[in-house]
């Protein structure tokens, strides 16, 4: 019999510095975004900044596919709600524009500047502006705390309006953080501020998902075992809370990795997100 005992929570939700040139990815990530953002600007295709709130950070980018729109996909950036915004992650739009999807991609107040449970409402009125923009169903997705927010959203509080819960088809959840109350143990808690009452108010594990909810938990083979467990955890609590849930440990791929697939239309991740209910 083996027993786990987490010691140094801090190591357990490190990234950077256990994956190879792992400091080299935030760089790398700025630059491919705002290469992809400048063609689609060229094209017409990219609105940029589009205002949901009075915040300096209140607002998000809209891309837009040749065509006809067949629905939006929403993603929302991580880095654990204190870094990023969203001008990092525009080529991960690329899968979703070629499947045909409109993609908003919203940023928010960080902590310390502002509180989890805040974050939550945000996202809630940047989605619902942006649906506002672009009928069709609804798909929602993000990485690590975006992981969070997006699972946040079908989630029994859900800041969401009715129109629009009953438009959102799958959820994909891709290295979610869902059960707070382990981050309070990490030296991040002085910018994060988490409290027990906050953290268990804002943990979709320990929440009842919406009625209909179908989320994918989704994560690389080679993350951080925290990551994974967090991962596994929603799928598992979920699923016996009547949604309908599938879990994925992708080979081969990390917690920075992990997101690349939105790239490709046709890669796995971006068909789990696009799919039909």
């Amino acid at each position: 019999m083996v027993f786990r005992h987490i010691k140094d929570w801090d190591a357990a939700y490190a990234n950077t510095v256990n994956i190879p040139g792992g400091e080299t990815y935030p760089g790398r990530w700025e630059k491919q975004a705002a290469s992809f953002r400048q063609f689609l600007a060229r094209e017409g295709r990219a609105e940029l900044a589009v205002p949901y709130g009075e915040g300096e950070r209140n607002r998000f980018d809209l891309f837009r596919p040749v065509g006809y729109s067949k629905g939006l996909v929403v993603f929302i950036h991580g880095g654990y709600w204190m870094r990023f915004d969203e001008s990092s992650w525009s080529h991960l739009a690329a899968g979703p524009l070629e499947a045909g999807f409109a993609v908003a991609m919203p940023t928010y107040t960080l902590c310390p500047g502002n509180r989890i449970s805040a974050i939550t409402r945000e996202i809630g009125v940047a989605i619902e502006t942006a649906a506002a923009l672009v009928a069709g169903p609804l798909h929602l997705t993000g990485h690590s705390a975006g992981g969070h927010l997006a699972a946040r959203m079908v989630s029994a509080t859900s800041p969401l309006s009715g129109a629009v819960r009953s438009r959102i088809g799958n959820v994909v959840s891709i290295s979610g953080l869902h059960d707070l109350r382990p981050m309070m143990a990490t030296a991040m808690n002085a910018t994060l501020r988490l409290d027990e009452d906050e953290a268990l108010a804002e943990s979709p594990a320990l929440l009842r998902p919406l009625p209909g909810t179908r989320i994918v938990c989704w994560a690389g083979a080679a993350e951080r075992a925290e990551f994974l467990r967090q991962s596994a955890l929603l799928a598992n609590v979920w699923t016996g809370l009547g949604a309908a849930t599938a879990s994925v440990e992708e080979p081969d791929r990390h917690h920075y990795s992990v997101i690349e697939g939105l790239e490709d239309a046709s890669h796995p991740l971006t068909r789990a997100l696009l799919a039909t209910p």
